[in-house]
């Protein structure tokens, strides 16, 4: 059975890769997509919006309603997928961490 100070080492080290595990999410990107890709959206596994792309013939004003939609979906698609992404990530990075059966960690 591991002493206090191990566990607590085990701790610190456990949150300085969280640490760099949540600064590397802002470097994975995905793409939602909505309207067959009319609509795309770039965004951070962190959720960070990083880019809209809109075609031209959305740019009507007959259809603004179904633009302002299509937006909303490819949002909530890069959202979707920035989730995806980060779970994925957060995994990666507890896989070969020593923690306890049951342990959740805050993500």
């Amino acid at each position: 059975m591991p002493n206090l100070d191990d566990i607590l080492k085990m701790a610190q080290n456990a949150q300085a890769e969280l640490q760099k595990a949540q600064a590397n999410l802002d470097q994975i990107e995905v793409e939602g997509v909505s309207g067959g890709g009319l609509v795309k959206v770039r965004a951070s596994a962190k959720g960070r919006i990083i880019g809209v792309d809109l075609d031209e013939s959305l740019l009507a004003p007959s259809e603004k309603q179904m633009t302002e939609d299509l937006i909303v979906a490819a949002l909530n698609d890069a959202r979707s997928k920035a989730d995806v992404a980060a779970n994925a990530e957060m995994q990666k990075m507890t896989a070969g961490m020593p923690l306890p059966p049951g342990f959740k960690m805050p993500f």
